[in-house]
């Protein structure tokens, strides 16, 4: 009974977050067992060190030695990964996760390089910021409960104050703090550069591949068809009407997102996944 429990929970995380988790547990793992300091051929070294490599954008990513830093980072790639994969798919979550993760490996260079700073840099932060990012901007009304505050906070919040914190503290500079707030921000912002571009390619595809299609089609229709329409005048919707018809919508994205986390994507019908397309470009 234990065991298919066990099993049922380990096959219910998507593929690729379940392998991210699995390759930084070994890696951090690896950098505390092993007889020599594996972060320093792992970790991305500062251009101006002559020991930076091309690989350390990728191997940096995965590489942490102090627990907690593997423990908050795999936290929320676990709560906000694996969402965010059923939604987009195996493959597109991937590529964004290792965009953001490089991304945020290149402004940390940037800033490294014009301040003439000498750092090795660690940890997935960068790329779960761009996870953050991006939970909060397809499913911007979901309220999340976030260690202190006892009430629960709209994703879009939380990514914006996260947003400014980690611009004042990269700014702040303040002495004795060796966490790379620029590289956060990197990934923020890589993550953003990528889902418009996606919501643009994406919405030039259906455009071009079913609503040209569609016009003409229409218009032969109508050619042959070309009846007066008769007009009709709609009632205005009132303050009342509309807050009533967006708690009522927003009450069930917060049931289908639900359902995701208990029983995954691929549990949607058709009208939910709908739905559920439809509010992310809100």
């Amino acid at each position: 009974m234990s065991y298919n429990s066990n099993n049922n929970f380990y096959n219910s995380i998507p593929v690729v977050t379940r392998n991210l988790l699995i390759i930084n547990l070994i890696v951090w793992a690896a950098c505390n067992l092993l007889p020599f300091p594996l972060y320093d051929y792992l970790g991305l070294y500062d251009l101006n060190s002559g020991h930076f490599h091309l690989y350390q954008l990728i191997t940096y990513q995965f590489t942490h030695v102090a627990f907690f830093h593997l423990f908050f980072n795999m936290f929320a790639l676990f709560i906000f990964g694996r969402v965010l994969e059923n939604y987009w798919g195996p493959s597109r979550f991937l590529t964004y996760y290792m965009v953001t993760g490089i991304g945020a490996g290149l402004i940390q260079l940037a800033v490294c390089y014009f301040q003439n700073i000498h750092s090795v840099t660690i940890g997935a932060s960068g790329a779960i910021f761009g996870i953050l990012l991006a939970f909060g901007m397809i499913f911007p009304n979901t309220p999340l409960m976030i260690i202190p505050f006892p009430f629960p906070i709209k994703a879009k919040y939380l990514v914006i104050g996260y947003g400014l914190i980690e611009l004042w503290m990269g700014f702040a500079n303040q002495s004795g703090d060796d966490v790379a707030h620029f590289a956060h921000l990197g990934g923020m912002l890589f993550g953003i550069v990528l889902i418009l571009y996606w919501k643009k390619k994406d919405g030039n595809y259906r455009r071009g591949n079913s609503g040209n299609n569609q016009s003409w089609s229409k218009k032969i229709k109508d050619f042959f068809n070309n009846k007066p329409k008769r007009m009709v005048q709609k009632r205005p919707e009132t303050d009342w009407d509309y807050n009533a018809r967006k708690a009522k919508e927003s009450k069930e994205i917060d049931r289908i997102l639900e359902k995701i986390k208990y029983s995954g994507y691929n549990s949607l019908s058709e009208e939910e996944k709908k739905k559920l397309f439809d509010a992310s470009k809100k």
